[in-house]
C-alpha cells in the first residue's frame, strides 16, 4: 500500500506540474522580467543602462527558441542592439545605419526538438550545419537554400525573412522515401521508433528517458520491448521469444560481437555515446543479416554527413567516460570515444552491489559454500571501452569509414587460508577481450543507385586461470575467437514501384578452446574453422502514397567445410487497413553456426563459464530456426495500440547449450525448442505525460532426442511479462518511474529430500522431471531522473540519478540443488537478483 500511495503522489505532482508549467505566456511583460528569465535558462549575464531596458513591455519569445533567435526576437520589437561575446550579452540603442543583418533561422524536427548536424546549402560551393540548438545564419543576399539531413526529407525553400523580421522556423519531416519508414515515432520512448518492416529504431542523441536508466544503453533499453526480457537482469543473457543470448546477432560498423556487457552482464559494453542508429529485429529480418535464430541488433555509428565537432566528459558511480568529435578538414571527421572503471580504485554502493550480484555462488564468493569473501582485501576487477572512428567524404558521392572497437574485463583475486604451519594464498584470474576493425567505402551514384563495400575483423578472447586451495590444483582455460570478411551490396531503384538490393557476403570464422590442468595432469586444444558464401537479393515495393509496403528476400548460404547450400526466405509486409490502422506480416528462416555451450558450471570460475563453440554438423549441429508473427497497430490522438501473435521454432540445440544444473547437466543430446505467444502494447501521451504497459505471454517447450519427457518446459521460458511505464519530460527535465513483473522461471527440484547412493556409495540428487517446478514471481520497480542546463550557449551540464529495485525486493532469480560434503545431505542454492541500487549522473558537453 505505501507503495502505491507514492505511485500516486508522484503522479499527481507530474499533472499538476505539466498545467503549472506548460501554460505560454498569454500577456506582454516587462522587458527586464524577460532578461531575468533568459539568463536563467541559458547562464548568461545582461549588461545594460537602465535607461535603454525601461518602459518596454512585449510578449515574450516562444520559450523553445535557441538563445540567438531570442535576440533578434527582442531587437526586433525593441530596437536595440543586443551583441554577445561568450556568456555576456551588452544591449545598447543606436542611431548609426546598420549593416544588413544576416538570416537567421532554427531547425526542428517533428516534436519539436532541435536537429543538429543539418547540412544548409545556398550557393554550389557554400555549406553550413546547424548546432546542437539546431540554429544557424546565412548572408542575405542568399535567394534561396537547401536542408538536408539523415532520415529527414530535404527541404527546398526561398531565403526570404518573415514579417515580423524573426529568425525563420523550419520543421524537417521523417523522410517517407527511405526504408525505414516510421509507424510510431515515439515507442516506449523518446528516440525510439517502430518501423514499416518491422523492426524498432533507437537513436541515442534523441533519447528520452526510461525507468531505471540515465544513459541511452541500447541492451538495456532494449529489454522493455514486449518479447526481449532478460531471465538474470545482464545484458549478456537476452532472451528474445524464448531464445538464448548468443542466438542473438550483435554487430556494430559490421563487426559481430561476442562480447556485449561488462561486469560480467551488468553494465551494456557499448558506451552509450557511441551510436547514430540502432536498429533491433525480432522476425522478417533483412536477409543481409545472418549468423542469428533469433534477434538482430545492428548498431551503427557513421553518420552520413560531416557534422560539428564536439566533446562530452562524464561520470557515473562506476567510471568516467570520454568522447570527442574532431573535424581536421571540412571533409572529415575523427569520433573518439573511452570508458574506464575506477572500481580498483574506489568502490562506491553501486559496485558493491554489482558485486555482490555477479559473484554470488560462483568460486570468487566460494563455490561450495556461497560464502562471500572480503571483496576490498581479496579482489580487483575493472574494466575499459574504446572506439575510434574516421570518416572521409570524397566529393559529393563517395563516403569511406574506418572504425576500431576494444572492449576489456579484468579480475584478479586472492583466496588464502592458514594453516597449522603457514599462511597459504592462491591467485586467480579472469580477462575477457574484444579487438575489432572495420572499413568500408560507400558510395550514392543517384538519387536510386547506392553501392557499399565494406571488410572487417575481430578478436574475442576469454582467459582464465584458478588456483585451488583445497586440492593444489591449477587449472588454465581460453576461448579464442577470429571472425573475418567482406561484405558487398547494392541498391537500385529499378522503377516507380520496385526497388532491388542484392549482394554478396564471405565470411570466414575459428574458434579454439584450451584446457590444461596440472594435477592430474590433462591438456585439450581444440581448433575448428568455417568458411560460408552468401549471395543475397531483395526486392521491395513501395508505391507512392500506397497503403502496402512489402519487401521479399532469400539469402542463399554454402559453408565449405559441410559442402552445404540451403536458402532463407524473408518476407516483411504492411498495409494500411484505415488511417489510423495497419496489419504487419512478418517472416524468416535463418540458421546459424557459432554458439555457447556450459561445459561444467565452474569453468571460467564460474562467472564467464559459457564458451563459443562451432557447429561440426555432428554432436554440435547448425542451428536452424523458422519463424512468423502476424500484428496490428493503432495509433491516434496519442494513443498507440499494438498486438503481435508469433511462432517460432528452433531445430539442432544441445543440452549443453541449454546450460541445465539438473540431471540433463551431464547429458549430450540434441533437440529442438518450440514458442508461440502474444505480445500486446497500449501507450498513451498527454501533453508532457505519456505512459504504457506492455504484456507477454508464451508457451516455450524442449524436445530432446532419448530424454522423457517427450517435451517439456524451455529454462528460458517466462509465461507471463508485464512491464509499466509512466514518463515525464517537460523542457530539460525527464523523470521516469516504471515496475517489471514476470512469473519465475522453470527450475527441476529433487524428487526426494535425501540423497541417493551409487554402487561407489557416492551420494547423488534424484531430480524430478526437467522443469517441472517455478521459481517465485519476479517484481521490481525502477527509478530514474535528468536535468540538462545550458550554461553557455555552445556548454551543457547533465545531471541524472536513477534507483533499480527501489522497495529492494529480494526475488530469486535461479535455483539449483546440489550435494552437501560436509553433512552428506542435500541443499539448495538460490541466486538473488540485484539489490536496491542507485547511481548518479554528470555530463559537461561542448
Amino acid at each position: 500500500m505505501q507503495g502505491t500511495r507514492s505511485f500516486l503522489l508522484l503522479s499527481l505532482f507530474f499533472f499538476f506540474a505539466a498545467n503549472a508549467f506548460g501554460q505560454d505566456e498569454k500577456k506582454s511583460v516587462e522587458l527586464k522580467k524577460i532578461l531575468e528569465d533568459i539568463k536563467n535558462q541559458y547562464h548568461v549575464k545582461f549588461n545594460y543602462a537602465e535607461d535603454d531596458v525601461t518602459g518596454h513591455s512585449i510578449f515574450p519569445p516562444p520559450a523553445q527558441l535557441p538563445l540567438k533567435a531570442k535576440l533578434i526576437y527582442l531587437s526586433n520589437r525593441t530596437g536595440l542592439t543586443f551583441r554577445q561575446t561568450g556568456g555576456y550579452i551588452v544591449i545598447y540603442t543606436t542611431t548609426k545605419a546598420q549593416k544588413p543583418k544576416p538570416l537567421c533561422a532554427y531547425v526542428l524536427d517533428e516534436l519539436g526538438q532541435p536537429v543538429d548536424n543539418a547540412v544548409i546549402q545556398f550557393d554550389s560551393t557554400t555549406k553550413v550545419v546547424t548546432g546542437t540548438d539546431g540554429y544557424f545564419e546565412i548572408p542575405v543576399r542568399v535567394k534561396s537554400i537547401y536542408i538536408s539531413q539523415m532520415g529527414y526529407e530535404p527541404v527546398v525553400m526561398p531565403a526570404e525573412r518573415p514579417d515580423t523580421n524573426d529568425c525563420l522556423e523550419i520543421i524537417l519531416t521523417l523522410a517517407i522515401q527511405q526504408l525505414n519508414e516510421v509507424v510510431a515515432e515515439r515507442y516506449l520512448a523518446t528516440g525510439i521508433s517502430k518501423n514499416k518492416d518491422g523492426s524498432y529504431d533507437i537513436k541515442p542523441r534523441k533519447f528520452g528517458i526510461l525507468p531505471g536508466l540515465i544513459e541511452p544503453d541500447v541492451l538495456q533499453a532494449m529489454q522493455q520491448l514486449p518479447g526481449i526480457n532478460s531471465i538474470d537482469e545482464t545484458v549478456s543473457n537476452i532472451n528474445v521469444r524464448g531464445g538464448t543470448h548468443d542466438q542473438n546477432l550483435f554487430m556494430w560498423n559490421g563487426i559481430r560481437l561476442f562480447q556485449t556487457g561488462h561486469f560480467f552482464g551488468l553494465i551494456s559494453a557499448l558506451s552509450p555515446n557511441l551510436a547514430h542508429d540502432i536498429k533491433i529485429s525480432k522476425n522478417g529480418t533483412s536477409a543481409f543479416y545472418g549468423e542469428s535464430v533469433s534477434s538482430a541488433v545492428d548498431i551503427s555509428s557513421r553518420p552520413q554527413n560531416i557534422g560539428a565537432g564536439t566533446v562530452s566528459i562524464g561520470s557515473n558511480m562506476i567510471g568516467p567516460d570520454f568522447y570527442a568529435k574532431v573535424k581536421p578538414s571540412d571533409n572529415a571527421n575523427i569520433e573518439i570515444s573511452a570508458r574506464r572503471s575506477f572500481t580498483d580504485v574506489l568502490a562506491f554502493p553501486t559496485y558493491n552491489k554489482y558485486s555482490k550480484r555477479i559473484f554470488q555462488n560462483t568460486i570468487v564468493t566460494s563455490l561450495n559454500n556461497s560464502t562471500d569473501v572480503n571483496y576490498k582485501s581479496d579482489k580487483e576487477f575493472y574494466f575499459y571501452d574504446f572506439t575510434t572512428s574516421y570518416h572521409q567524404k570524397i566529393g559529393a558521392k563517395h563516403d569511406v569509414y574506418v572504425d576500431v572497437i576494444g572492449i576489456n574485463n579484468k579480475l584478479d583475486f586472492i583466496q588464502g587460508t592458514i594453516t597449522a604451519t603457514n599462511v597459504v594464498t592462491k591467485a586467480s584470474h579472469l580477462s575477457q577481450l574484444t579487438l575489432g576493425g572495420t572499413a568500408a567505402w560507400r558510395a550514392q551514384w543517384s538519387e536510386g543507385h547506392s553501392t557499399e563495400f565494406g571488410m572487417y575483423g575481430s578478436y574475442y578472447n576469454v582467459d582464465a586461470q584458478n588456483e585451488s586451495i583445497e586440492f593444489n590444483q591449477i587449472t588454465n582455460q581460453e576461448n579464442t575467437i577470429l571472425d573475418a570478411g567482406f561484405r558487398f551490396s547494392d541498391a537500385k531503384k529499378i522503377n516507380p514501384l520496385f526497388t532491388l538490393h542484392s549482394g554478396y557476403q564471405y565470411n570466414e570464422i575459428g574458434i579454439k578452446n584450451s584446457d590444461r590442468i596440472n594435477e592430474p595432469q590433462y591438456s585439450r586444444n581444440v581448433k575448428d574453422v568455417l568458411r560460408t558464401h552468401a549471395v543475397i537479393g531483395e526486392l521491395e515495393y513501395r508505391p507512392e502514397n500506397s497503403r502496402l509496403f512489402a519487401r521479399g528476400g532469400i539469402r542463399a548460404n554454402y559453408i565449405e567445410q559441410f559442402g552445404m547450400l540451403y536458402a532463407e526466405p524473408r518476407l516483411q509486409l504492411n498495409y494500411a487497413l484505415a488511417e489510423n490502422w495497419q496489419l504487419e506480416v512478418l517472416a524468416e528462416k535463418k540458421s546459424q553456426s557459432a554458439s555457447q555451450v556450459v561445459e561444467l558450471q565452474g569453468d571460467f570460475l564460474g562467472i564467464e563459464k559459457r564458451r563459443w563453440v562451432l557447429a561440426d554438423n555432428n554432436a554440435v549441429p547448425l542451428q536452424r530456426s523458422n519463424q512468423a508473427s502476424a500484428g496490428i497497430s493503432f495509433k491516434n490522438k496519442g494513443w498507440l495500440v499494438t498486438l503481435d501473435n508469433f511462432y517460432k521454432k528452433v531445430n539442432g540445440i544441445t543440452t549443453a547449450g541449454q546450460a541445465f544444473q539438473d540431471q540433463l547437466e551431464t547429458v549430450q543430446a540434441r533437440g529442438s525448442y518450440r514458442v508461440y505467444g502474444t505480445e500486446f502494447l497500449i501507450q498513451k501521451q498527454f501533453n508532457d505525460f505519456y505512459a504504457w504497459l506492455s504484456y507477454t505471454w508464451n508457451k516455450n517447450d524442449y524436445s530432446f532426442d532419448g530424454v522423457e519427457p517427450i517435451r517439456f518446459p524451455s529454462s528460458f521460458e517466462l509465461s507471463h511479462t508485464i512491464n509499466t511505464a509512466v514518463i515525464y519530460e517537460w523542457d530539460n527535465l525527464k523523470i521516469a518511474l516504471g515496475s517489471k513483473w514476470f512469473t519465475g522461471r522453470p527450475v527441476t527440484p529433487p524428487l526426494i529430500s535425501v540423497p541417493t547412493y551409487n554402487s561407489t556409495g557416492a551420494p547423488s540428487v534424484a531430480y524430478n522431471y526437467p522443469n517441472s517446478d517455478n521459481l517465485d514471481n519476479f517484481f521490481q520497480v525502477n527509478f530514474s531522473a535528468s536535468y540538462a542546463w545550458k550554461i553557455f550557449s555552445k556548454v551543457n551540464l547533465q545531471l541524472g540519478v536513477s534507483v533499480l529495485n527501489v522497495f529492494n525486493r529480494q526475488n530469486i532469480i535461479n535455483k539449483y540443488y546440489r550435494i552437501n560434503t560436509s553433512q552428506n545431505g542435500i541443499e539448495v542454492v538460490n541466486t538473488y537478483s540485484l539489490e536496491r541500487t542507485p547511481n548518479a549522473l554528470i555530463k559537461l558537453s561542448f
